[in-house]
């Protein structure tokens, strides 16, 4: 393997003699923290118990709710620039629905029984469906970022990785923050957070609400309505109960999202045939002329019950039962004109519950959790589709998961330096899909006409995950880690389904499967002022989930075109990952990260033929760099200014599985920089510029021949907002 080579230099690099210390550990940290030089460290729960990130023998990256706030990440989709091997943007039409890959491992059609290659964690409880999972940043403690399989930490889909979004806990004292920020586009965003707690601090609340407007990047030239805007309020309250005289504590949490936001705008990047007046590609990236209304919705709600019990010093339990449901709505203008061509409308619904029990242990003999997982989803909604006037179909369908996982992960000593960490997953899972797609005589789709898909089928699927690392304590300073895995997420049905066009197409698409094997070195200098960690990595991928648009022909002669999906057979990812901070003195700081990707299909069936030399991965760049540089100036005006400037560069990018090279971003970098004022205990002031230079970006796009559909769909434009912030 090409890669052995490189992490043994790494491990050797980073292993550092004890002779070579100058000063013991303890005393360096010491000093440090004298001078004031010593970085933050940052606490996880990636493996379900607080550990230090430079312990952990995971691919992780983590940042705490200070550092979002003083990098301006305002949503998820801010990391893509921040994390190796890391794609995160919001799914073409819409605002809010999250398309996520980690390592080439993802999902990007957003169709409701389709599940996330990426699971998304909000306090613990997993949330199935990408609608509205696109969450803005506000009254956070802390996000995660796990690489990899995490099967036998998490009971639903994390094949490639997980995302955990960990709010702030509800604190012994009063206290609250209020936080309002203009900017370019009219940009108008206020926070706020409110914390009370009883005398004893037995009894705390907290709410925290955000309400986000911004004006469209571009404009509908046909209605004058605003492209690309934002429109959103979200809102969390938790009650918690903390007894002092017993070992139990329970925490009741609701939250509720409602993005209102108009349609995505995108770029018409080809000319259609079946425009009357011939117009040539747009060349603005946002602007459409739309004749379809453009106002979008999702609305989220979700509640969850918390409950922990210390049984002894060494056992505890910990009780996660949650509902959420979710509604949307969305029109999609494939064309892009006044003109009748692909005009698409679909709403969607869901819920779902889950109840999750852990049992956590912590002593002499080691440290783990068993955990029973328990979840139930119920998801439909229905696709109507207007192609030129002249077809009308509409998709209705259903999708119900009944997913039971029961999982275990230790982690044992072996002696003082070595510690080994096994863990297994059993998942049994039953989808059942309820669909009736059909073709009507008239837009109003009240005359059926013909049946496309009708049917009524269920599958149950089982699968047992393994994981074993290996973990050795090099140094006072370094870890070495090794370890293999097994991700597994479910298979299903195409809700689009078309037997007329495909006669096959009502057929379940397979379970996907994937095997990693990965080695990895972290270093924590003695004075904590220099952290680096590098991972190397092998996937052997299997039975990858694809969501494709097939054109045909139909017996009339008009072209006609739905979305499939598709199993795409085998396939190899390598890569390599290093992230570093670095804190030479008081007044600067310097982070970073690099990383490299190969993703090549093994096997590809199509047709009878395997394809796979022709084939690429979508969302998948294969290089990525960061650098964020922060100067610290104190006695500033009676308070800290800190002056950032960053820089993010990803490498060429398929965004859709059709390969289109119109479509293909080229390598881009984007800059940004910021301006924080910090008074000692009340004040912040801060300014932020993103996409300094306003580099064009397609983050997604449509390709459909069949209807000379060509779109591109770009990432935000040169960004610039202020805040002031008040804490009391």
């Amino acid at each position: 393997m090409k890669l052995l080579p490189i992490v043994i230099a790494v491990a050797g690099a980073l292993h550092l003699p004890a002779q070579a210390q100058e000063v013991p550990a303890e005393a360096g940290r010491s000093a440090a923290r004298d001078a004031g030089e010593r970085m933050e460290t940052v606490t996880v729960s990636a493996r379900r118990r607080d550990e230090r990130l430079q312990d952990v023998p995971l691919a992780v990256t983590a940042f705490s709710g200070r550092a979002l706030e003083r990098g301006n990440v305002q949503s998820l989709a801010d990391l893509q620039e921040r994390v190796p091997n890391l794609t995160v943007y919001a799914s073409r039409g819409t605002n809010t629905t999250l398309t996520a890959f980690i390592r080439g491992v993802g999902q990007a059609d957003p169709v409701w029984g389709v599940d996330p290659g990426v699971g998304i964690y909000f306090d613990d409880v997993y949330m199935a469906r990408p609608q509205g999972a696109l969450l803005d940043v506000f009254d956070v403690q802390r996000i995660e970022v796990l690489r990899g399989p995490q099967g036998t930490l998490y009971g639903k889909n994390t094949i490639g990785g997980a995302i955990k979004y960990i709010s702030r806990p509800l604190g012994k004292e009063n206290g609250a923050s209020v936080e309002a920020g203009v900017g370019n586009y009219d940009q108008r965003n206020v926070k706020l957070a409110l914390n009370g707690a009883n005398e004893a601090g037995t009894v705390r609340a907290r709410l925290a609400v955000a309400k986000l407007r911004r004006g469209g990047f571009g404009v509908n030239t046909y209605t004058g309505e605003p492209v690309s805007d934002q429109d959103s309020a979200a809102a969390r309250l938790s009650l918690g109960y903390f007894p002092a005289d017993l070992p139990f504590s329970v925490v009741l949490s609701a939250d509720a999202t409602d993005d209102n936001s108009h349609a995505r705008g995108f770029q018409r990047m080809g000319s259609s045939a079946f425009d009357p007046l011939k117009r040539p590609p747009s060349t603005s990236p946002y602007d459409i002329a739309s004749g379809m209304p453009g106002h979008n919705f999702t609305h989220n709600r979700g509640g969850a019950l918390t409950a922990s019990y210390t049984v002894t010093p060494a056992w505890s339990l910990k009780l996660i039962g949650a509902k959420r449901r979710s509604a949307s709505e969305q029109t999609i203008d494939f064309d892009g004109l006044p003109q009748t061509i692909a005009d698409v409308y679909g709403d969607s619904r869901d819920e779902q519950s889950s109840l999750e029990l852990q049992a956590s242990y912590s002593g002499d003999a080691g440290s783990g959790v068993i955990g029973l997982y328990r979840f139930e989803g119920k998801a439909g909604g229905r696709i109507f589709n207007n192609f030129l006037g002249k077809q009308f179909t509409a998709a209705d369908s259903t999708v119900d998961t009944d997913s039971t996982a029961l999982y275990t992960d230790w982690t044992v000593p072996l002696g003082e330096l070595w510690s080994v960490n096994a863990g297994l997953r059993h998942t049994r899972e039953e989808k059942r899909a309820l669909v009736l797609n059909r073709a009507f005589a008239d837009p109003a789709f009240r005359k059926p006409i013909m049946t496309l898909a009708d049917f009524d089928k269920s599958l149950a699927v089982s699968n047992t995950s393994p994981k074993l690392s290996l973990r050795y304590k090099a140094s006072e300073t370094t870890n070495l880690y090794g370890n293999v895995s097994r991700g597994f997420k479910s298979g299903g049905y195409n809700v689009r389904a078309n037997n007329l066009a495909v006669p096959d197409s009502s057929h379940p698409y397979r379970d996907e499967k994937l095997d990693s094997l990965e080695v990895g070195a972290k270093y924590a200098s003695a004075d904590d002022s220099f952290d680096v960690n590098a991972a190397l990595f092998l996937n052997r991928y299997k039975d990858i989930q694809l969501s494709v648009f097939t054109s045909y022909t139909q017996a009339n002669g008009l072209p006609g075109f739905y979305g499939d999906f598709t199993n795409a057979g085998k396939a190899s990812v390598k890569g390599a990952e290093i992230e570093f901070a670095w804190r030479p003195n008081r007044q600067w700081d310097v982070s970073g990260f690099a990383a490299f990707l190969h993703a090549s299909y093994d096997e590809y069936m199509s047709g009878g033929k395997d394809i796979a030399a022709q084939q690429k991965f979508s969302n998948t760049p294969r290089a990525q760099f960061g650098l964020n540089v922060t100067r610290t100036d104190r006695d500033v005006m009676g308070g800290t200014l800190r002056t950032l400037a960053g820089y993010g560069y990803r490498s060429k990018v398929y965004p859709t599985t059709d390969l289109s090279e119109t479509i293909a971003q080229p390598g881009y970098g984007l800059w940004t920089a910021g301006l924080v004022w910090e008074a000692a205990r009340h004040w912040t002031v801060s300014l932020h510029g993103s996409n300094l230079s306003n580099v064009r970006y397609r983050t997604d796009g449509y390709n459909i021949p069949a209807l000379y559909i060509l779109d591109g769909f770009y990432g935000p434009p040169r960004q610039v907002i202020a805040r002031a912030a008040y804490r009391f």
